[in-house]
């Protein structure tokens, strides 16, 4: 069964102003479909590759897999971090865990923003459930099929790919950033972190 680009769960221009409809479409109608598209591709040649015997490009192929799923699945994250009147401080469970392993909010809020600054070139930053740790752990992401940390569940995506902000925001990365925590979806993340904690 071929991947699909999911739907948006809000309209285009839901996160205006802190996020542009033009934008919005141009990254989740063409930036996320190419992930979608390339992971079928990558997908295809590695079921004709088991289906030949031939592995002489299972490297690339492994590759792209890995690059193109990575793609879908951030993104589709990061549209489900957000929503129309979002942001605020953190409420429920996850508010509990971040002032357990940040000793406050503000002080998260603080880490998680300038990690997502200092990212180089373009990548994620992205709050995680640590399974083996038993704590929250912020990633910066820059190569996102190959810097991981396993046993690691994502709960809380921001995207810093130029793409993401570069039409409204320009090279003002930290603009977006400060402009993104208006758009969270804590009920999101709190369902995340309740399924990871399981």
């Amino acid at each position: 069964m071929p991947y699909t680009l999911p739907e948006l769960p809000y309209a285009y221009n839901a996160l205006e102003p802190h996020y542009d409809e033009q934008t919005v479409r141009l990254h989740h109608d063409m930036h996320h479909k190419a992930y979608v598209d390339g992971l079928n591709n990558a997908e295809t040649k590695l079921a004709e590759a088991r289906e030949k015997g031939d592995y002489a490009l299972i490297k690339h192929w492994e590759r792209e897999y890995a690059f193109h799923g990575a793609g879908h699945i951030l993104h589709t994250m990061f549209w489900q971090n957000m929503k129309q009147g979002g942001g605020g401080e953190a409420a429920g469970q996850i508010a509990d865990q971040i002032n357990k392993d940040f000793g406050s909010y503000d002080a998260f809020k603080k880490q998680f923003s300038a990690a997502a600054v200092a990212v180089e070139g373009s990548g994620w930053t992205v709050l995680c459930w640590n399974k083996m740790f038993q704590k929250l752990v912020i990633l910066q992401v820059e190569k996102h099929q190959n810097l991981t940390q396993w046993e690691v569940c994502p709960l809380l995506i921001v995207d810093v790919w130029e793409h993401a902000y570069y039409l409204k925001y320009q090279n003002k990365r930290a603009a977006f950033v400060d402009a993104w925590w208006n758009l969270i979806n804590w009920d999101d993340v709190n369902n995340r972190l309740a399924a990871s904690m399981k």
